[in-house]
């Protein structure tokens, strides 16, 4: 059993962070919430979502899992109003999941869990260095890089956090000091990672007041931040790429 009232706008944020990774997943759904864990087909970012059951309206569930292909989700609520309601409710002998939002009443066939990809292993990091910062900055900083590289180098030296990019006859780089982070914990810290990947995962987090990247050396990076008014979370783990000598 799964009925729940959120709002449009919310869900619709949440289901974008979700979105810039896997086009289906597996929901789990328990009585504290629905949470996802999936890696891209590439195997070089993974998505870790929870969406607690604050977030919600009206929210009661038992402990299931159903498949979603998020572009249905999204195109169907392309037509939400931001101050609309979505209503779900799963129609378990069917296998279908009713939508009502703006007046309009969807039904959506649901995934055979079992056709996706199984939930993959989140890996046990020890990552030395940390920032926080805003979301919005963030994303200036890596659509800067697009301009200039396919990839940005992200690090922290001291008490100094820079993200650079290299092109053929170009550079761009920012440096931001401990006095213009939310927080920093040095440490070792220095990779690079696939532009096409980062831009992707931050365009979500421009609505994001604090979002915390923690790294290592030709390490994976771990960006994490709050969503649904802080009644969720996602996170993603983006693999650097290893330049060889």
């Amino acid at each position: 059993m799964f009925k729940a009232a959120i709002n449009a706008e919310l869900l619709k944020d949440s289901i974008a962070a979700l979105a810039v990774i896997v086009d289906e997943v597996r929901f789990k759904i328990n009585p504290e919430g629905i949470s996802v864990k999936a890696v891209d087909p590439a195997n070089v970012a993974m998505g870790i979502f929870e969406l607690g059951s604050a977030a919600f309206e009206e929210y009661s569930a038992d402990e299931c899992e159903i498949g979603i292909d998020l572009n249905k989700i999204t195109d169907l609520l392309g037509i939400a109003e931001k101050t609309d309601t979505v209503r779900m409710e799963l129609e378990e002998k069917s296998q279908k999941l009713l939508i009502d939002v703006g007046g309009l009443s969807y039904t959506l066939s649901i995934l055979d869990p079992s056709t996706i990809r199984a939930e993959p292993r989140v890996p046990q990091l020890e990552l030395p260095a940390k920032v926080v910062m805003n979301g919005a900055d963030l994303r200036r900083a890596v659509k800067a890089a697009e301009k200039i590289s396919d990839h940005l180098l992200m690090g922290v030296s001291g008490d100094t956090f820079y993200m650079e990019a290299k092109g053929d006859t170009d550079q761009v780089r920012l440096e931001m000091g401990r006095d213009q982070l939310i927080d920093l914990k040095s440490g070792d810290a220095c990779s690079l990672f696939s532009l096409d990947y980062l831009t992707d995962i931050v365009k979500p987090t421009n609505k994001v007041n604090e979002v915390v990247l923690s790294l290592g050396r030709d390490f994976p990076v771990l960006i994490d931040f709050e969503i649904a008014n802080g009644a969720g979370r996602i996170s993603y783990l983006l693999a650097p790429r290893i330049e060889s000598d």
